[in-house]
């Protein structure tokens, strides 16, 4: 066909119909199937859409496409994903509940690229997103984006760049040290408990840090189906490609402490990748949560979940522990267990961007919590 220019009227952002989705996971799938086989990698995704974020529309698939006419069959350009998540918007001591979207899978094929077919996608699709799914009293607060293509590209597009930095730790089995906190295994079934304190815990804080600041903080809810979707990804590609040995499942993080209001505990997620990649094979830490964090002494809990992470990555064939934009105390934990630990600020992968639709400029915006268990 005749290419059409990227202001093409002829060019419309639509929902992909099933057959069209498919088709676009099949081309794809050389950039987004990693260690596993295309065949496996459509397994992955149909199971990914049954889940409790992403089943009943939680998962919305966006196509750019071609049709010249009402009359002409409609040709897929480029497409991407959105995925509904909870959020919060903190301002002047008031707290508020919203709508975001985080974006993924982005992807034009080779023979559309250098067109601005996927900048005029992207661009229409944050405009979309600002009322996609937005149910009477709710409000639509940002939408979110976790660039693989440096920071440039999506800001020209209204996706702004926030803080994108990690500490890693190497994978090693080690035994706790003595005189560390005692640690214990989280599973499937801590969820539920566990993310209504944290939800409880985060809110709290959200609301007394905006008192004064005149800026807006806005955070995504960590809740259970938020975890739950990171375990399924990891556990098909495990159970797809037996990379361990023994089962992966129920082994979602751990926890020092057993009185509420005074515990520390993570969960964590595992990334396998090819030899040949550059990238090593991560165990992600998605959410470290500390409940009472000016008591110096959770430096120690801190450290304790850190070792065990490690031991658990060095178990899981993995070659390091990734922690995203940790706290002061976080970054003192690890530095007693690797005392040169650095921050590495990310310049092109895993860029963290959000589009803000809210009042004022996103320039007045804080994300908190930006930890792994936003990305998607």
């Amino acid at each position: 066909m005749d290419l059409p220019k990227h202001d093409s009227p002829h060019l419309h952002l639509v929902v992909a119909t099933p057959e069209e989705l498919l088709a676009q996971q099949n081309a794809n799938s050389t950039e987004w199937r990693g260690t596993l086989s295309l065949e496996a990698y459509l397994r992955r995704e149909e199971h990914l859409l049954d889940l409790p974020l992403t089943r009943n529309g939680g998962l919305t698939a966006w196509m750019l496409v071609y049709a010249p006419s009402d009359s002409d069959s409609r040709r897929v350009i480029c497409g991407c994903e959105s995925i509904k998540k909870k959020a919060l918007i903190a301002k002047d001591g008031k707290l508020e509940d919203g709508v975001a979207h985080g974006v993924a899978s982005v992807f034009c094929p080779p023979k559309f690229r250098g067109r601005g077919y996927a900048g005029r996608m992207i661009e229409e699709v944050g405009k979309r997103l600002e009322g996609w799914q937005v149910e009477e009293g709710e409000r639509s607060a940002f939408s979110v984006l976790f660039s693989d293509i440096g920071k440039t590209f999506y800001a020209r597009h209204e996706w702004q760049p926030f803080p994108s930095a990690h500490i890693a730790l190497p994978a090693q089995s080690t035994e706790q040290e003595r005189g560390m906190p005692a640690v214990r295994l989280l599973k499937d079934s801590d969820l539920a408990e566990l993310c209504k304190a944290d939800e409880k815990l985060m809110r709290s804080n959200l609301a007394r840090s905006s008192t004064s600041s005149g800026r807006s903080t806005v955070a995504l809810v960590p809740d259970p189906a938020t975890f739950q979707w990171h375990a399924a990804r990891e556990d098909f590609v495990n159970g797809e490609l037996h990379l361990c040995q023994g089962s992966l499942q129920d082994r979602r993080g751990v926890i020092a402490g057993d009185d509420p209001g005074s515990r520390v505990w993570c969960y964590w997620t595992r990334l396998w990748t090819k030899p040949q990649d550059e990238a090593p094979s991560t165990l992600h830490i998605t959410r470290l949560v500390i409940e009472d964090e000016g008591n110096p002494a959770k430096v120690d809990a801190i450290a304790a979940l850190l070792r065990a992470a490690q031991s658990e990555a060095k178990a899981s064939g993995m070659d390091e522990v990734q922690l995203w934009n940790p706290s002061q105390t976080m970054v003192a934990a690890a530095r007693q267990l690797a005392p040169n630990v650095e921050m590495v600020h990310r310049e092109k992968a895993s860029i963290a961007s959000l589009r803000w639709y809210g009042e004022g400029s996103w320039e007045n915006v804080d994300w908190a919590y930006n930890e792994k268990y936003g990305w998607c």
